[in-house]
């Protein structure tokens, strides 16, 4: 099937600029990133601030995500069909154990965050909803990506592994030692490689198979002891069971085929 140049081209630049967080670009650095001539991406940045996906400062020389991305991101949430079953377990997990608690999907190479709940005991600035990591670096991805089979594996790895921390496991042999040792044990461990400081444990939602979804926990390292983390590991493991009994009676796989 052929693609369409500018559309295409469009979702490439809405892409790179909700990566980008709070830091708004200048045309020049787009037109680099994206290897798009200046001209051509300045009318599409024109139309695309005029209908409100993307905005720019008063000056008119910076540009970041605009509000419309926003509504079509709570659509998505809004009509998923899992999030609603998975929300109150998240609430469950932070009640029991006032650590802070994630629910993720595999996306090409990244993990997306769907839901959060924040321990009260310390709060980012931050929501981690609608943000991306690759997969390799968290707890979420490695538990989803141990599930697949080597081919499978291939479409979900990029060809270098980058570095978020000094611990980040930038080797494929590393990695796929890594996934086999998940995948024996039944839980995926993050040591510090994406968020220094924390570390974090997850499990895959086996309703869909290979799981797509995964719930994870996180955990400071000044709160770190062998009692918290098996009470974590072991309150994961229970929650991914009774998620996959609540569903999978409903659906034998996605609904989105």
């Amino acid at each position: 099937m052929r693609e369409v140049k500018s559309a295409k081209r469009t979702i490439e630049l809405l892409e790179f600029l909700a990566a980008r967080n709070n830091r708004p670009a200048r045309l020049r650095e787009l037109s680099e990133a994206l290897g798009v001539p200046r001209s051509s991406l300045h009318a599409l940045l024109r139309t695309l601030v005029q209908s409100r996906w993307v905005r720019t400062d008063p000056s008119g020389t910076l540009y970041g995500i605009g509000i419309r991305a926003l509504l079509a991101g709570t659509s998505y949430l809004d009509t998923d069909p899992y999030l609603p079953m998975i929300l109150p377990f998240l609430d469950e997990l932070r009640e029991q154990l006032d650590e802070t608690f994630h629910f993720g999907r595999l996306d090409g190479t990244d993990v997306v965050y769907l839901a959060t709940r924040e321990s009260r005991q310390y709060l980012r600035p931050y929501s981690r909803v609608g943000r991306r990591l690759p997969a390799y670096t968290t707890a979420l991805g490695k538990a989803l990506l141990a599930d697949r089979t080597e081919g499978e594996l291939a479409e979900h790895l990029p060809q270098a592994l980058a570095a978020l921390t000094p611990h980040t496991l930038t080797g494929h042999d590393e990695l796929r030692a890594e996934l086999a040792r998940t995948l024996e044990r039944g839980y995926a461990i993050d040591e510090q490689e994406n968020t220094l400081g924390v570390k974090c444990f997850a499990v895959p939602l086996r309703y869909n198979e290979p799981a797509t979804d995964a719930i994870s926990g996180s955990i400071p390292l000044a709160r770190m002891t062998p009692q918290v983390e098996a009470a974590m590991v072991e309150a994961l493991r229970l929650v991914g069971d009774k998620v996959s009994r609540l569903v999978n009676p409903m659906t034998s796989g996605s609904i989105w085929g």
